[in-house]
């Protein structure tokens, strides 16, 4: 059984093959700011992405219409239930439209069907980042004309809940876990067996992360959408990719801000910022299970940094036990998610409906 799992980044395309559950080929394929400045919409660069990924597998030896099963990191979808899902029109249509934003992740069903179509094997996607399995109460707002939703790492943190739950010697679907995803973007899931039943998201109401904006003062959001200085458009994409640390700083590059926090105050203020709002969520979220949860699971690519998980521990030790597993490991786990399609452990799901094929 041989998948092809690819995971469209803002910065990168990561790409690899598993065989029987065992990698045999991973690639991180970089892409710069002049090269993503090179194209004006998001889809445009499909093209030199699939291309770069084919150059990648050919040196590597591996023929390009090899796979059993391709899948790729879901995008900004319309809310749906967890599972995994056939890459299908009415899929792509609503990504072409984006009426939920750009994001890199939109590109991976399209480059999934392309790989798909050259090996005529099924082309899926697993827990995109539009899973929604909110509780009633959480999806209250304060404004009849606004429900709360949820965009969140639903892929990497299910995987995990999932290893920590095995950790735990039990599953997932028995646990109930505060999962933060700590990444380019930071979401906080409440995990209540089996089902992430509300969320602190990088867009709403979350920290700000490398280069998102986390959640704003409603007020001063409010006064920039009218302030003539941004189109919507505009305004989306900095929510996205153009404030937090970015924004502050210049960079979005953990390791340099953690260095320059050492001696400039206003690094180490925005550190502290982050931290403290990442702790924040987690604790709201520990107060949304009843405090009766079985472990905090921090994950993602700055859960790597034993520095940053220190600072975060100091805040958050009194909610229990704290299991890190650092990486974001979602190459992994979109591989998984097919592998139960193909051994038939679980059943493919339509997009848009969620029903199963």
């Amino acid at each position: 059984m041989r998948i092809l799992a690819v995971d469209p980044g803002s910065t990168s395309t990561k790409c690899a093959l598993f065989e029987d559950g065992r990698a045999l080929f991973e690639k991180n394929i970089p892409i710069s700011d002049e090269e993503r400045a090179a194209f004006s919409t998001l889809l445009e660069q499909l093209g030199a992405r699939c291309a770069a990924i084919s150059a990648a597998l050919a040196e590597a030896g591996i023929r390009a219409d090899s796979f059993d099963a391709v899948v790729g990191r879901g995008g900004l979808l319309a809310p749906l239930p967890s599972g995994s899902y056939a890459v299908n029109e009415e899929m792509k249509d609503y990504l072409r439209a984006a009426p939920r934003g750009e994001h890199a992740s939109n590109l991976g069903p399209f480059i999934a069907e392309h790989f798909a179509r050259l090996s005529a094997a099924p082309a899926y996607i697993v827990d995109p980042v539009s899973v929604d399995e909110l509780s009633e109460v959480a999806r209250i707002s304060g404004a009849p004309e606004i429900s709360r939703g949820s965009l969140v790492h639903a892929l990497n943190q299910k995987a995990m809940g999932r290893k920590a739950a095995s950790i735990l010697g039990k599953k997932y679907e028995e646990c109930r876990f505060v999962i933060a995803h700590l990444g380019t973007g930071v979401t906080i899931g409440a995990h209540d067996n089996g089902r992430i039943t509300d969320v602190v998201g990088a867009q709403a109401d979350g920290p700000f992360s490398a280069e998102r904006a986390g959640g704003l003062p409603a007020d001063g959001l409010i006064r920039l959408c009218f302030s003539g200085r941004y189109t919507e458009a505009q305004l989306r994409e900095k929510l996205l990719s153009g404030w937090g640390f970015l924004s502050y700083l210049g960079t979005r590059d953990l390791r340099e801000i953690l260095k320059r926090a050492e001696k400039e105050p206003r690094a180490a203020l925005l550190l502290e910022a982050c931290v403290y709002q990442t702790a924040k969520g987690v604790g709201e979220l520990a107060a949304a299970l009843d405090g009766d949860i079985d472990a905090v699971i921090l994950t993602g690519g700055m859960a790597r940094s034993e520095e940053f998980t220190a600072r975060l521990l100091k805040k958050i030790k009194f909610l229990g036990r704290v299991i890190i597993l650092p990486g974001e490991n979602e190459l992994e786990a979109l591989a998984d998610g097919a592998a139960r399609v193909l051994r038939k452990e679980e059943r493919a799901r339509r997009y848009p409906d969620g029903g199963y094929i």
